[in-house]
């Protein structure tokens, strides 16, 4: 029983982890993102990672 609840704890701290800038991940999620909602910071980092 132990054993399960620590595995299900892992998998949900894994799940909750968004993905790294620059991914391919992450720049699918950006492109689903409003630009609206966009920070300065990412509006750079997805015309620098996932532009050009």
């Amino acid at each position: 029983m132990k054993t399960t609840l620590i595995t299900l704890t892992m998998l949900l701290m894994l799940g909750g982890c968004s993905p790294e800038v620059g991914s391919e991940a992450w720049c699918k999620a950006m492109k689903e993102k409003p630009s609206g909602d966009w920070t300065a910071t990412e509006a750079k980092d997805y015309a620098k990672h996932c532009v050009f």
